[in-house]
C-alpha cells in the first residue's frame, strides 16, 4: 500500500505539471476562435460600410466638381457679357455726350435750320419727329443699357455666391472622404490583425486536434498514463472477482487498458447518477455487452487472470488512470468517430 501511495503522489505531481504544460502550449480554444471570427465578421461589415460611404462621397464630390466647373463657365460667360454691356454703355454714353456738346455749342440753330429747310409740311413734321425720336432713343438706349448692366451684375453675384457655396461643400466632402479613408485604413489594419490572430488560433486548434487524433489512432500512446488516488472502498470477494472479470472482457490484457475500464466503473460507483455498488453498475440494464452475451459469466466461471485481479484490486484500493479520471463511458474505438481518449482500442469520454 505504501508503494501505491507513493506512486499516486508522484502521479499527481506529474498530472499537475502536465496540465500546466498543456495550458501554456495550447492557449487558444474554440471560444477564442469563435470570438475572433465574430470580431473579424464585425470588422468586415464595418469596413464594407465605410467603403460604401467612400464610394457615395466620391460620386458626390465628382458631381460637385462638375457643378463648380459649370458655374465657372457661366461666370466667365457672364463676365464677358458684362464687359460687352459696359463697352456698349460707354459707347452710347460717349455718343450722347458728343451730340449734347454739339447742341450746346451751336444752340438750337442747327435744329431750327433742319426744321426750316423742310420742303413742305410733311417733311417738316418728319424732321420734327426725327429730332424728338433721336432724343428719346438716346434716353431709352441709355436706360436699357443700364438695366442690362445691372442684370448682368446681379447674375454674376448670384453665380459667385453659388460657386463659393459649392467650393465650401467640395472642401467639406473632401475632408470627410479623407477621414473615412483614414478610418478604412485603420479598420483594415485591425481586420488584418484579427485575421492573423484567427489564423494562428485555428492553426493551434488544428494542431491540438491533430495531436488528439494521433493519440486516438496510436492506441495506448499519447495519453496521461499516470495513476492518481481516487479513494478506496470496501467490497466483497465476489465484487472483486466480478470487477476483474468485466475488465478482462472489455479491455486488452495490459495494465493501462484494464485500469482505464476499471476507472470508468469505479467513477460510476462513486457518482450519484449510477448505482453505488460494483455489481449494481455492472449489471445495470444494457450497460455492458459481456453481461447479456454470457461472456462475463464464462470468465467468472473459468476465473480471471492474475493481471485482471491485480488491476481490479488496485482500482478498489483507489487507483485511477489519470487520462480517464473524469470519464463515465467507453466504446470500441473502431465503431465510433466521437471525440475521446483512445486507450487499448477503447475510446473513453465524459458524457454520452
Amino acid at each position: 500500500m505504501r508503494i501505491y501511495k507513493k506512486r499516486w503522489i508522484q502521479s499527481s505531481i506529474v498530472l499537475i505539471c502536465s496540465l500546466a504544460i498543456m495550458l501554456s502550449v495550447f492557449p487558444s480554444s474554440a471560444d477564442d476562435i469563435e470570438s475572433l471570427e465574430g470580431q473579424s465578421s464585425d470588422l468586415e461589415i464595418e469596413l464594407q460600410g465605410i467603403n460604401e460611404e467612400i464610394v457615395a462621397l466620391s460620386e458626390e464630390i465628382s458631381t460637385t466638381q462638375m457643378q463648380v466647373e459649370i458655374l465657372n463657365g457661366e461666370i466667365a460667360r457672364t463676365s464677358d457679357a458684362l464687359a460687352e454691356a459696359e463697352a456698349n454703355e460707354q459707347e452710347q454714353y460717349e455718343a450722347m455726350k458728343t451730340r449734347i456738346k454739339y447742341m450746346y455749342e451751336h444752340g438750337n440753330a442747327t435744329l431750327l435750320e433742319m426744321l426750316f429747310s423742310a420742303e413742305d409740311m410733311t417733311d417738316f413734321l418728319n424732321k420734327a419727329d426725327f429730332i424728338e425720336n433721336l432724343s428719346e432713343y438716346d434716353r431709352s438706349a441709355l436706360d436699357s443699357l443700364k438695366e442690362i448692366h445691372q442684370q448682368i451684375e446681379d447674375q454674376n453675384a448670384t453665380l459667385e455666391t453659388q460657386q463659393a457655396s459649392l467650393t465650401d461643400l467640395q472642401e467639406e466632402l473632401t475632408a470627410k472622404q479623407a477621414a473615412l479613408q483614414a478610418e478604412a485604413e485603420a479598420t483594415s489594419t485591425d481586420l488584418a490583425d484579427v485575421r492573423a490572430r484567427l489564423e494562428q488560433a485555428r492553426a493551434e486548434e488544428a494542431a491540438r486536434l491533430a495531436e488528439e487524433a494521433a493519440s486516438i489512432n496510436n492506441g495506448s500512446g499519447g495519453y496521461d498514463n499516470s495513476i492518481i488516488n481516487g479513494g478506496g472502498i470496501e467490497v466483497s470477494a465476489d465484487d472483486l472477482t466480478l470487477l476483474a472479470a468485466i475488465i478482462q472482457c472489455e479491455a486488452r490484457q495490459d495494465y493501462d487498458s484494464l485500469l482505464a475500464v476499471a476507472t470508468v466503473i469505479m467513477n460510476r460507483v462513486e457518482s450519484p447518477r449510477f448505482p453505488n455498488s460494483i455489481s449494481g453498475v455492472i449489471y445495470a440494464n444494457g450497460q455492458f455487452e459481456p453481461v447479456w452475451t454470457g461472456r462475463l459469466q464464462a470468465v467468472i466461471n473459468s476465473g480471471p487472470t492474475d493481471l485482471s485481479y491485480q488491476v481490479a484490486q488496485d482500482a478498489i484500493n483507489g487507483a485511477r488512470l489519470a487520462a480517464v479520471a473524469d470519464c463515465y463511458f467507453f466504446l470500441y474505438a473502431g465503431s465510433t468517430n466521437r471525440p475521446g481518449i483512445n486507450i487499448g482500442g477503447n475510446l473513453f469520454f465524459q458524457s454520452w
